[in-house]
């Protein structure tokens, strides 16, 4: 296991979400600091504000790339379609590699989590644990073996 994907396992298992785990395992490779890096991306897990969609820790690895190779120059579109390619390249291999992008369907559970909450809190949150924390290594283990 990389230092990295260290980082990532001990945030997620320590109650952060996934794209904080993800984003944090790599944030001061970039100079961002960790608490601004887990505040950044607070909202994305469970698929975006729970609502399910792409997974955290897709948006956690969006905002690394974004920090690799992402445009801050005004009207360098060339940068920011570079930017796109290497995320379009990362999803593509979380896909191939999960079956998904979509937080639920990694799940294995309808689109509304809060309703599957209520009828059997204990399953959903175990999922949480035992599944995701695979989503968040996969994350981290892809970017890792990226070339930019």
């Amino acid at each position: 296991m990389s230092i990295r994907e260290e980082k990532a396992n001990k945030l997620f298992s320590t109650g952060y979400n996934c794209a904080q785990s993800v984003l944090g395992a790599f944030c001061e490779d970039f100079g961002l600091d960790l608490e601004t890096a887990l505040k950044l991306a607070c909202g994305f897990g469970g698929g975006g504000m729970r609502y399910k969609s792409t997974c955290g820790a897709i948006s956690g690895a969006m905002m690394v790339i974004g920090l690799k190779c992402g445009q801050f120059l005004e009207n360098d579109t060339k940068t920011k379609g570079y930017c796109y390619k290497k995320i379009h390249e990362f999803t593509d291999k979380f896909k191939e590699k999960n079956g998904s992008v979509k937080c639920y369907e990694l799940l294995g559970v309808g689109k509304d989590i809060e309703k599957e909450m209520e009828k059997d809190p204990a399953k959903v949150k175990s999922l949480f644990t035992s599944v995701c924390v695979e989503f968040v290594k996969s994350a981290v283990q892809i970017i890792e073996n990226m070339e930019f």
